[in-house]
């Protein structure tokens, strides 16, 4: 669809303001730059959708409060970035621009200034080319069918079972759901399992685009706060008893963004408390093979392994493999994979033939690939925490053992001015708010290391400078940052 007009709704001046929080930081002289960069990032960051129409300026310099010249400012620099466009008697409104700061959103972002930390994505393995390859030879035996997979490719659905099994959780394929990635699984169980205004226990911090798909549903999401260890299951439990929700949305292995593991006593004790409520859990496994520390076939077992009945599993290869393929899966009871094909027809009729194609060529013998990855990703792990040791030194975090990203603490509740701040120093961050239920974690920051080890460097030595100007101890422009500033 072309935006030539608003089409996702009006958000009020007080809206606004609430989402904007403290956005100023250099005082009158250059309040309608912070400004400008503060409703960037929402923007970037997905909180203002395109097609939402903006508040008129008086009722923006009113709820702010500010000049109404200052709003002109501001609006003129995102209109010039073609963040926002606006037409005489329909206002102004969020647009999809086609580049930002000379970048278009898609470019791959390593040989360029700006630095990517908003997704915690690497790039394909190096595999995806010569799977590719072998498949194509055998695209003519696939090109005399229909096309349509409800279940998804024989193949593929026998290899992902294969892999739970291998890490001790016996799988038929009949219980296998080829799904357009894990967000498109939580979808179809979301629509599955719940209604308008049913109760969703979620992790207090949890990731944010399943704290999207819940609330796309208009369901409730209740969080329970994690602790410094992991885990709060009397939490969850008192969660469960006064809460009551159709289902739990969990990411138990190297949780999405504090990197913990839950125990295998853990896990049980979870399914008992779950059993007790009649509550379906939700596991969320797309980091699962992601162990850097040792071996993803010796980790704690699945959570369905202690009930089957009652867990539904969320499996994906767009971290283990990569991101362009869109394949994920669902684990369940044969029965629970009927009724997700049956409610899935009103959604999509299969997943890509040639993407599960060539994710079954790479499940084929899957250990070698996985074990670069994860070297790899260690490597750069310890990069991104040599660097922050040296350049954040007041920033507190935990090393994790598997995932993607490190779960930052920072010295003042300051996240969203960091993020603001950083993208002048090249830098595109999601602010500690984004991954929580209702906001907040203003003191937190997710930083993946999925680049390679020479951006990591000089991206942590840029954040070093925008710690510095955020707290006070040092001012912008102290040091020279080469980065094309819009």
């Amino acid at each position: 669809m072309e935006l030539g007009f608003p089409a996702s709704g009006r958000i009020s001046g007080f809206r606004l303001a609430r989402l904007l929080g403290e956005w100023r930081r250099r005082g009158a002289r250059q309040g309608s730059a912070d400004l400008a960069a503060a409703i960037r990032m929402l923007i970037l960051d997905g909180r203002l959708p395109a097609g939402t129409r903006l508040p008129a300026e008086r009722e923006m310099a009113d709820a702010l409060p500010v000049s109404r010249t200052m709003i002109t400012a501001a609006l003129d620099q995102l209109r010039a970035e073609g963040l926002v466009a606006s037409r005489r008697g329909a206002g102004t409104w969020v647009s999809l621009p086609t580049g930002h700061l000379g970048i278009a959103p898609d470019t791959p972002l390593v040989g360029h200034s700006m630095v990517d930390f908003a997704r915690a994505a690497p790039p394909a393995i190096p595999s995806t080319l010569a799977a590719f390859d072998a498949v194509r030879l055998r695209m003519p035996e696939r090109l005399a069918d229909h096309g349509y997979y409800e279940h998804g490719l024989p193949d593929l659905r026998q290899r992902i079972a294969a892999r739970y099994e291998a890490r001790g959780l016996p799988t038929s394929p009949e219980q296998i759901l080829v799904t357009s990635g894990a967000q498109h699984a939580l979808a179809l169980v979301l629509r599955l399992l719940t209604g308008p205004g049913d109760r969703v226990l979620v992790e207090q911090p949890s990731y944010p685009n399943a704290l999207d798909a819940i609330k796309a549903v208009s369901a409730i999401p209740v969080p329970v706060a994690m602790t410094e260890t992991g885990w709060d299951l009397p939490g969850i439990a008192a969660a469960l008893r006064q809460a009551a929700p159709r289902m739990a949305y969990l990411v138990v292995d190297f949780h999405n963004p504090t990197a913990h593991r839950m125990g295998a006593a853990e896990r049980a004790e979870l399914v008992e408390l779950a059993r007790r409520a009649r509550t379906p859990l939700v596991v969320d496994e797309t980091v699962v093979e992601l162990d850097l520390d040792g071996d993803p076939l010796d980790g704690p077992p699945p959570v369905a392994s202690f009930g089957e009945d009652l867990v539904i599993t969320l499996g994906s290869a767009s971290k283990s493999h990569w991101g362009g393929l869109r394949i994920g899966w669902i684990r369940a009871t044969p029965e629970v994979v009927h009724r997700l094909v049956a409610g899935r027809t009103a959604l999509d009729l299969g997943s890509a033939v040639l993407d599960q194609m060539v994710l079954a060529e790479l499940l084929a013998d899957p250990e070698p690939a996985l074990a670069a990855r994860r070297a790899q990703l260690a490597d750069q792990r310890d990069v991104l925490m040599a660097g922050l040791r040296e350049h954040c030194p007041r920033w507190r975090f935990r090393r994790p053992s598997g995932g993607l990203s490190v779960w930052c603490e920072l010295d003042a509740p300051v996240s969203t001015r960091v993020a603001v701040v950083a993208q002048n120093h090249g830098i595109r961050l999601v602010p500690g708010s984004r991954f929580g239920a209702h906001g907040g974690f203003e003191r937190w920051l997710r930083l993946p290391y999925v680049l390679p080890a020479e951006v990591l460097r000089d991206a942590v030595r840029r954040l070093g400078l925008v710690a510095a100007t955020v707290s006070g101890t040092g001012v912008e422009g102290d040091a020279e940052v080469d980065v094309p500033v819009a």
